[in-house]
């Protein structure tokens, strides 16, 4: 499998990718804000939206991972933009049930969801930039869902 530092510098961007040193801090930020998110709604009473928040939350973090892989380890472009749009679904879930509870939490998840929009028009434009037959490249691993 061809690493991070090859395949990746090697693909087609759009000119609005932002430069690699930008996502370490604009990521520690959005983490922090969702920590914060997380905590308040932990900290409140038990109700309904909550125990539907707390999942929600727990399911966008996994999404948010799996992304990285299906993108970076996987390469697997098309299926990266289509995991993409349901952690979006999933933010947006999670902001609604946390409003419910607490509106401050709800609204620290919102540049999150803003940075994920940008992050899934930026895969769908790497994805069309950098089209590819199916084909797996000098030993690349690919792993076939279905056609796309």
């Amino acid at each position: 499998m061809m690493g991070l530092q090859a395949w990746y510098p090697s693909l087609n961007k759009p000119a609005y990718n932002p430069p690699g040193w930008v996502f370490a801090p604009v990521w520690s930020i959005l983490y922090f804000m969702m920590g914060i998110a997380l905590w308040q709604v932990w900290r409140s009473e038990p109700s309904r939206a909550r125990s539907w928040g707390l999942p929600l939350f727990a399911f966008q973090l996994i999404l948010n991972g799996l992304w990285s892989w299906i993108f970076f380890a996987w390469h697997q472009l098309p299926m990266a933009f289509g995991e993409i749009i349901l952690l979006d679904l999933a933010i947006l879930a999670t902001i609604l049930a946390f409003n419910k509870v607490r509106s401050s939490a709800a609204w620290l998840l919102v540049p999150y969801l803003a940075w994920c929009c940008f992050a899934t028009l930026l895969t769908f434009s790497i994805w069309k930039m950098n089209p590819t037959d199916g084909t797996p490249k000098d030993g690349e691993v690919r792993i076939e869902l279905g056609p796309y």
